[in-house]
């Protein structure tokens, strides 16, 4: 499932080959939207912003478009009316006269005014984004001292979206390494020091998978081991993926545990 900066990557793309052009045409797959094909087409696309893991596209009549790519959703962009070689199912396509903007496979599709949006289930349920620039370590920290969350599991509330939107799994686990905070712990568990350096880490490294496109690891000592050949998996990330291979801070060799239905990684010297 793609995480927030995967998500908010994919907003800057649709939003530089379709916002402010004219619409040529707009499909839905599902019946119940095909009646917003002619009103939207008549549009302008004037902003595409992330929602978590959802996007909202605005028009210029003040309706959205909100999607959930949810598990197997991806957006292409392709030239206009050009199309990939797919299994997959075209469920939403707007097209300019030289872009079409391209969303497969996602079953969570709506058209919405603003009022529906304020009472959207998922959009209203969502806790602070950690991609959204106006969202501040301080307000992050805040989250973890609410009573609602204190003693929840760091491993299962870091997936939250109601927690804090925009996380997922692989963020989880670079999240916790870089806080130095084993994810076993609850936020009760911590010290100040701890979860001040969690509420920190919880924005920057996300922010950084954005604008590196998916690095979390040390910039440096991945540019070192992609100059020596190494593949992108092994240099990409601190601990998430690296189950038995060495820390890059201690050569303690990371582990992977089953927390619910979803893997972790982590270092058990860095983080003990």
């Amino acid at each position: 499932m793609p995480e927030g900066p995967e998500i908010k990557l994919a907003a800057d793309k649709i939003a530089k080959a379709i916002c402010n052009l004219p619409i040529t045409d707009i499909f839905f797959a599902f019946d119940t939207l095909k009646e917003f094909e002619k009103i939207l087409a008549s549009q302008q696309v004037v902003s595409v912003k992330p929602k978590g893991k959802a996007l909202l596209i605005r028009f210029s009549n003040s309706l959205s478009i909100y999607s959930h790519n949810q598990l197997y959703g991806v957006w292409h962009i392709r030239a206009a009316k050009s199309y990939p070689t797919t299994n997959r199912q075209l469920r939403l396509a707007i097209h300019t006269e030289k872009k079409s903007a391209l969303l497969y496979s996602a079953s969570d599709i709506a058209v919405l005014n603003d009022a529906e949006i304020a009472v959207h289930p998922f959009l209203k349920s969502l806790g602070p984004d950690v991609l959204d620039e106006a969202t501040t370590i301080e307000q992050v920290h805040a989250r973890f001292l609410d009573q609602q969350f204190y003693r929840r599991g760091l491993a299962s509330l870091l997936l939250n979206q109601q927690f804090l939107c925009g996380l997922g799994n692989y963020l989880r686990s670079e999240v916790l390494f870089v806080a130095r905070i084993n994810p076993s712990l609850r936020p009760v568990d911590c010290t100040t020091m701890q979860l001040e350096k969690l509420a920190e880490m919880a924005i920057v490294i996300p922010r950084k998978s954005y604008f590196t496109k998916g690095i979390t690891n040390d910039i440096t000592i991945a540019n070192k081991l992609k100059a020596a050949g190494q593949p992108r998996q092994a240099y990409r990330h601190w601990v998430f993926g690296r189950e038995n291979q060495p820390c890059h801070i201690c050569s303690t060799t990371i582990i992977k545990r089953m927390f619910g239905s979803r893997r972790i990684y982590y270092c058990p010297q860095c983080q003990s």
